[in-house]
Order: structure tokens, then sequence, then C-alpha cells
């Protein structure tokens, strides 16, 4: 199955694709790498989750912004290459957690994110080197951010 396919057999409604909230792109090519910035979990509404984990939502609800973040930034992708079945393998995912001093599975969290990912791309091509940090603080009092890397096939 193509990667479209896979996100299609999901049945899941991808978000607008998010418009920059300050001076940068969401997403750039240089050679055959895709870097995007920074996404949050956008909901189909375009409103953003909002939380602090450990204080204002638990662990599962992090975990479900950021799998809603992974939507978003496949809606970046797909506006920015036309189709996901351009890319060949997620390289680097970087994920933050707004979330109280002490709490420490910030991994947990970002595994909603990476979830998706294995199961449009594949355990091959989804699962990527990967680091998942803890902040006090994420733009608009946001729950997760996310910023990735993507390789590109040849063409």
């Amino acid at each position: 199955m193509s990667f479209e396919a896979n996100l299609a057999a999901l049945n899941v409604e991808l978000p607008p694709a998010p418009k920059a909230m300050g001076l940068y792109k969401p997403a750039i090519t240089v050679g055959n790498l895709v870097y995007l910035s920074g996404h949050g979990p956008l909901s189909t509404d375009g409103t953003l989750q909002l939380g602090k984990v450990g204080q204002d939502v638990e662990q599962e609800v992090g975990n479900a912004a950021a799998r809603q973040t992974g939507l978003a930034m496949l809606a970046t992708l797909k506006a920015h290459l036309g189709s996901l079945d351009k890319i060949k393998r997620l390289v680097k995912t970087f994920g933050m957690v707004n979330c109280v001093d002490g709490f420490t599975q910030q991994p947990a969290v970002i595994n909603g994110f990476s979830e998706l990912m294995k199961e449009v791309f594949g355990e091959d091509c989804g699962v990527a080197a990967r680091s998942a940090i803890g902040v006090n603080a994420l733009p608009a009092g946001m729950t997760v951010e996310v910023e990735a890397i993507f390789e590109l096939n040849d063409e």
C-alpha cells in the first residue's frame, strides 16, 4: 500500500495545513530532505489543543495531542509536496511537551505522534531517531510541539 492509502485506511480527518504564526515557513525542502517547523495539536476546526500535562491535562490527553500534531504535520506535508507518496522515510523527530516540573513521561506523550507515523509510513519508514523533552511553556499554551525531518524519494 502507498502512504496515501495507509492514511486513507485510518479514516482520519486532517486539519487545514497550519499557517506560519511568525517569520518562518512551515516546511522547507533542501536537497532530498524536508524540514518541518514546529507543529502543534491543530484540530480540524482550526483551534489548538491547550494545556500543561500534569496540571491541566493528563498524560493520555497529551498523547492524543501529540497524535493530532502528527495529523497537522501530515496536512503540511500534503500541502507542500502534493502527496505523501513522495516521502521515503521519517528521519528525525523532536518532541516538546508542555509539562509540570517533575513530569518524566515525555516519551510516552510523544508516542502519540510516533505511533501515527508508524501507522502511515510503516515500521521501516515511519520509526525515526527521536528526542522528547519537557518544557515549561509552548506558544499559545499548546500541549505539545513537534518538529521533524523527512527524506524524499529519489526522483
